[in-house]
This record gives structure tokens, sequence and C-alpha cells, in this order.
């Protein structure tokens, strides 16, 4: 008799239909406009035609928004939702164990408290305690984390019982202790109990507030290895009177100058040697270290997915979204990222499934050995791949499914934690297939999209579970320069993907799905946004200045066309927006994020992604900064934008500005005075739109005068920037004339050709 299935599967067919009929009619309208802009290059007679190199740059834009507006589209075809029945699972003798690695690398970005309230929800997860072991990753080597950790375990001895005997959905004492007082009707003894254990907490809070000013929250990239398991007064060997906690361990690993350490995914793959030694459960929960259990129910909701028996051979990943404890009611800075975790996971999770996000997944441990797991491989193969140690290797026959044994033998305690530091070294993968297909992969700073990626070519699937009570929470940048700063980083590993062998529309064909090959190539292409972004906000408008039009004017029957284009770009984000609970304004919100990453972080993450690309750059990564700013969160909460930032991240948001600000001034001025309000309405509006989605950046320029506005300096830098923009584009630009006639006297084999290559992009 089958047993009965453990989630389920729903299809919203009207929103099917709505997508791709947009995308049929979009598709549409594009190949119409590509037709528009290189008949109106080859047939305009006009004097006053477009040169070649603004034609060029503007033809190009187009041509590169079109691409990446058809692989989002991918995202739209098949988007479902799931859920799960938690009543159906096996008892929890038989539930398998879980493996939790939280990460931290700054004491200072990421201070102890928030760390180890991050650590005590995942202890309080609602699972069978001897099936859970909790690692934390210090890179930093930090003492203060060290003690912290101790100190966390001390306190939750506590909290884990209290959780566990009252059902407490958020195991992270810092967010339970600051809301509302949950219903537990008339159970005896809970109000005293929290009371108790409130004071108990406030006092751990005051042992790490002294620690941070006596030890000091200092980081070392230089240090020797350190792991403990935490849990006695003996730092080795376990309590056994503590086998109703989880086991709980401490991994700094060794960290030297002259070797690579390869930031957060070098990071996760040494708890992954670490903890196949010590406990090697079958699946791991990763986590941010500001990523708190906000439902401990969540390892429960994945085991639906990972124990059903139609895709648990298949199964990689099971994929929670991010969501952010810490968002505003209109969410100026796209804080939340509703579009990626409302709108495209929901896609992917229709195909094959969707990417793996850095944090808030379960993953599989199988899934991350990679072929060289495979039962016909040798030992001398096996070492070459996974590295010399004989302990980790005897782990790869089989993982764990019992509970955790209490370790009370000295030597043989001594003997594990002496073996883990071996495997813990920086010399360890040293020849081995460690990052290149073992473990999370070292191409890329975003580990995450890469690994996730390369799962799915080599087979597995993935899920996205998105209960509605938050699996986790978070913290979000609520700055502008963090978000930005942030984002850079992000675009550069994706950006490093796109131009590597691994380029998904090249390496992805024939190893996954096309759709999938689709929205993995819009994602790592998503920050060349930058150049057609760059071109439409200078080049339409020195043409502008120069009385030349490049859109057709109003009374075309093209115009149409680039209207219904513009209407149906901003009308299906509308949609998506309201349909999913948002507003008006947060609509509005991202698209003036979406136009600020864009000449901004995506520029930059481009930038270094090239440098990178020819050896001119080695990679970097700063850990988002997790301690807010209270004048700054003040303004964030109240929709005030923040322009405390480098000079760098602002000028180019100041100069474009400015730039668009002269363009549609002289245009008003000059179609009022001398007409040509048809030919150039296109373009006056352009700048017009550029500015009304751009108010703030105004507004901090001339109006405000609080601590958060646009510094002048910044503003005079991009006033000469502006300048400088205005005499090379007429320089470059508008002395080519003569080329174009000279092209124009060879019109059919140009044509030609340009009919080879439109065939080809229609196809």
């Amino acid at each position: 008799m089958e047993a009965f299935p453990l989630h389920q599967i729903a299809v919203d067919k009207l929103l099917v239909y709505i997508n791709r009929s947009h995308t049929f009619i979009h598709s549409t309208v594009l190949i119409c406009m590509i037709v528009y802009r290189v008949s109106s290059f080859l047939f305009n007679k006009d004097s006053q035609a477009i040169p070649l190199i603004p034609w060029l740059l503007i033809f190009s834009s187009e041509l590169l928004l079109g691409f990446i507006w058809l692989m989002k589209s991918a995202y739209n075809w098949r988007p479902i939702s799931r859920s799960v029945f938690l009543e159906r699972l096996p008892p929890d003798d038989d539930l398998p164990p879980i493996d939790v690695f939280i990460c931290t690398a700054d004491p200072v970005r990421e201070p102890p408290l928030k760390v180890m309230n991050t650590v005590l929800s995942s202890m309080a997860l609602d699972y069978p305690p001897g099936k859970l072991s909790v690692y934390l990753s210090d890179d930093a080597g930090s003492s203060l984390t060290l003690y912290a950790i101790h100190e966390a375990w001390d306190f939750g001895r506590l909290w884990v019982p209290f959780c566990r005997k009252y059902a407490i959905k958020n195991g992270c004492p810092e967010a339970y202790f600051s809301t509302t007082i949950e219903d537990h009707g008339n159970k005896i003894g809970f109000q005293e109990e929290r009371k108790n254990i409130e004071v108990e907490y406030e006092k751990f809070k005051e042992r790490l507030r002294i620690a941070g000013e006596s030890i000091g929250a200092k980081s070392s990239q230089d240090h020797p290895a350190m792991i403990e398991i935490i849990g006695s007064k003996d730092p080795v060997i376990a309590d056994p009177d503590d086998a109703k906690m989880p086991r709980v361990v401490y991994v700094s690993r060794e960290k030297r100058p002259s070797h690579p350490h390869n930031f957060k995914a070098g990071s996760l793959n040494v708890l992954l040697r670490v903890s196949g030694i010590i406990s090697n459960s079958p699946y791991i929960l990763v986590l941010d270290c500001d990523m708190y259990c906000n439902d401990s129910t969540s390892a429960r909701q994945a085991m639906c997915f990972h124990l059903d028996q139609k895709m648990r051979s298949s199964l990689a990943f099971v994929q929670f979204p991010q969501k952010f404890g810490n968002i505003s009611k209109n969410d100026i800075y796209d804080a939340a990222l509703r579009y990626i975790f409302v709108v495209m996971w929901p896609g992917m999770d229709g195909l094959r499934g969707p990417i793996l996000s850095g944090t808030c997944f379960y993953i599989k441990r199988e899934a991350l050995y990679g072929r060289s797991r495979e039962k016909d491989v040798d030992l001398v193969q096996l070492k070459q791949s996974f590295g010399p140690s004989n302990e980790f290797l005897r782990s790869l026959k089989t993982t764990s499914h019992s509970d955790n044994k209490v370790i009370d033998d000295q030597d043989s305690v001594t003997a594990l934690l002496q073996e883990t530091r071996f495997v813990g070294s920086p010399t360890y993968e040293t020849n081995t297939a460690w990052g290149k297909e073992i473990g999370f992969l070292y191409d890329s700073v975003v580990e995450d999209y890469f690994t996730g990626f390369i799962l799915h070519c080599r087979g597995w699937s993935s899920v996205f579970c998105n209960p509605q009570r938050p699996a986790f929470l978070g913290s979000s940048p609520t700055n502008l320069s963090d978000t930005l700063i942030q984002g850079t980083r992000w675009n550069t590993g994706l950006l490093e993907v796109f131009l590597s062998r691994f380029c998904p529309i090249i390496y992805g064909l024939g190893r996954v799905p096309l759709l999938d090959c689709m929205c993995y190539a819009y994602f790592s292409a998503q920050p060349l946004y930058c150049f057609p972004v760059w071109c439409l906000a200078i080049v339409p408008q020195l043409c502008l200045l120069n009385g030349i039009p490049v859109y057709p004017r109003v009374s075309s029957p093209w115009f149409i066309l680039y209207s219904v284009a513009f209407l149906s770009t901003l009308g299906i984000h509308l949609w998506d927006v309201l349909r999913t609970g948002g507003t008006t304004r947060i609509w509005w919100n991202e698209w003036r994020v979406w136009m600020i990453k864009s000449v901004t972080a995506y520029f930059y993450g481009s930038l270094d992604a090239f440098l990178k690309l020819f050896g001119v750059k080695e990679a970097s990564f700063v850990p988002t900064n997790k301690v807010a700013d209270g004048e700054q969160v003040k303004r964030y909460q109240l929709g005030i934008y923040d322009f405390q930032a480098s000079t760098m991240l602002l000028a180019p948001l100041v100069t474009l500005v400015i730039l668009n600000t002269v363009s549609f001034i002289w245009g008003i001025g000059k179609s009022t005075l001398a007409g040509g309000w048809g030919e150039l309405f296109g373009q006056i509006f352009l700048s017009f739109f550029i500015l009304i989605v751009n108010y703030p950046i105004i507004e901090g320029m001339m109006l405000r005068k609080d601590k958060g506005r646009i510094p002048p300096s910044a503003t005079l830098f991009s006033l000469a920037c502006s300048f400088l923009i205005l005499l090379l584009g007429y320089t470059a630009f508008f002395r080519g004339a003569e080329m174009q006639v000279l092209l124009k006297a060879n019109v059919s084999s140009i044509q030609s050709m340009l009919f080879f290559l439109f065939s080809l992009f229609s196809l």
C-alpha cells in the first residue's frame, strides 16, 4: 500500500495564463522594435539621422535589454506553491539526524550576541535533540566568540527545555522576549518560568557585554585551528547529563596569509569535513549568523520533502525564503528581496527547483560529495579527491542515522579532535577535488549560486518551501551604502560565472532543461544591466541636446511599439507587486532601487568581474555589516534615503541626474520655442522619467540639510563629471557623420549582414 504524500503542489493556472500571454505579446513588440531600429538606420534619408556611434550604443542596449528580459521570462512559465503534512512524518526515532552550519567571520560587523541568538534558535528546533548537532564556524578566531558560545550553552540548558516544554515557535530569545507573549492556555507555571528565564537571558547579555569590553572584538587572519565540543567544564568531554541537549561544536579553522581560504565556501567545506568525522548527519541546515529560526518546525517541514518516496533520491536541497524582521512598510532599498523570493523562486520551483540562496536551506550531504563518492572508486582515488584523512574517508561509506553518542573516553576524544584539526588545516585541500567537484565550489564568491547550478547540472533537483509563518528571520541592510556594497559583491560573483566556462547558456545546455538554463543565465547576466542603463541615461540625452531624434515621432505607428513596451514592463511589474500583497509605493521604490543598483552595484560588480577575468584584481569578501546605526534605521523606517556613502557610489547617481536635468530643461525650452515636440518627445519623456524616479537624489542634493543628505563635495565632483560627459560625448558622437555616409554607400551588404543577425536572434 502506497504511503500518503508528505506534501502537495498547487499551480495557479490563471497566473500561468497571464504570464505566458504577456511573454508572447512583449516578445512580439521587442521583435518589431528591432525591425524599426535597423530599418530607421539603413533607410532614413533625414539629414538629422542619428550618427553611427549613438545608434550602435542605443541599439546594442536595446538588444541586451531584450536578451536579459527573454532570460527572465523563464521564471514566469510555471510558478507553483507547496504545502506540507507534518502529521504524516515518521516517528521521531525514524527521523534522520541533521547538522546545522552557522558561519561568522567578524565579531565587529557580526556581534556575538546576535550570532549566539542564531545558535540558540537552532538548538531549540522542534527535532529530536539527540539527532541535532550545531556547528559554529568562527573564521575570525575570536576569543570573544568562543567565550560567547560557552555562555550560550549554559543559558541554552535553561532555554532549550523551556522551548520544548511549551512548544515555543520562535527559538531566538532576543526576538521572543521582544514580542507579545504567546498564548499557552492555562499551562501552570508558564508565566513564572518565562520571567525567570528572561532574567537569566538579561544576565547572559550582560556577561557578553562585559566580556566585549574586557576581551575585545579582535579578529585574525593568521591563527591555528581551534575546535571544541561545547557542553561541560572539561572542554572536550561531553556531559552525559546533557543527553537531551543538541551537540554544539565550535570550529575555528586554521588560517594563514600564505594559503587561500576561499571565504565562506572554504569555511563551509571545513565544516563538512569536521562534521563528517563527529556526527556525519545525512542532512545539513546552513544559516547565516544573523538568520535565526523563527519557526521551530522548519526541520520537519524540510523532511516532508527529503523523505518523500518519489523525490528523495534526486532531491539535493530544500530552500526556504530569506525574510527579514527589520523591513519598513515601504522598503525604500528593496531590502526584502521581494521579487526573488515571491516571484522568481516559485517560478523556478515549477521547473527543476530554485537556486541555492546562501542560507536557510536543508541540503543532502551526499549531493555535495559529487561523483567522487561512487562505490566502485578505490581508496587511492578517494584520497586524491577527498584528502588523506582516513577517519573522514570512513565517514563516506555511510551517514549516521542514530542519536548523538556521549563521548566519555579522554583518549578517543583527543584523537577525534586532533583529526578534525587536521582536516581543518589550510593545506588539507591541496591537490584534492575540494571546491572543484566536492563541497561548496570556489570558482565564484557567490558559492551558493554556483554550487546550486552545478548540482542541477549533475541531475539533482531542489524545492522551494515558503510556509505562511517565516521559517527564518534575519536582518537586511537599512542604508544605501551597505545595500550597494553587498550588491557589488553579489554581482561580481554572478558575472564571474557568466564569463567563465560554466556560463549557464553554454555549459547548462544539454545538462538542464532550456528554461532552467534561462533562469540561471538571467541571474548571472543581471549585472550587465549596467550597460544599457548607463547608455540610455546618457546617449539619448546627448542627442536631445544636439536636436537629433532617436525615437519615432509621436505621430508614427512605431511610437506605439515603444509605448506598449514601456507600459507592458511597468504593468507586469505592478501586477506582480499587487498580487503578492505589495503596494504601488513598493512598486515605485523597486523601480528606483533597480535603477540605482544598475548604475552602481551592477556597474562596479561588472568592473570587478572583468578585472578578475584579466588577472588585474584578486577576489575579496567583506561581510555585510550586521550592526545597525540608530539614525540610519530611523530614516529608513520613515522612508528617507540615507546618502552617507562614498563618493564612488554617489557620483554615478548624481552625475546622471544632473545630465538628465540639463537635457530635460533644454529639450522643453527648445521644443517650446522652436517646435519639434513630435520628434523629440521620446527623449524628453525619458529624461523626465529618470528624474521623477530619482527624485530622492535631487532632494538629497538641493533640499535636505540633515546628516543623510548628499555631501556638497559629491555634488561638485558629479557636476564636473557631467560637464566632461557632455564635452566628450559631443566630440566622440557627432563628428562621425562622414562615416555614416560611407556606410550607407554600402547599404546592401550591411543589410544582408543585419538580416542574418536578426534571423539568428529571432531563432
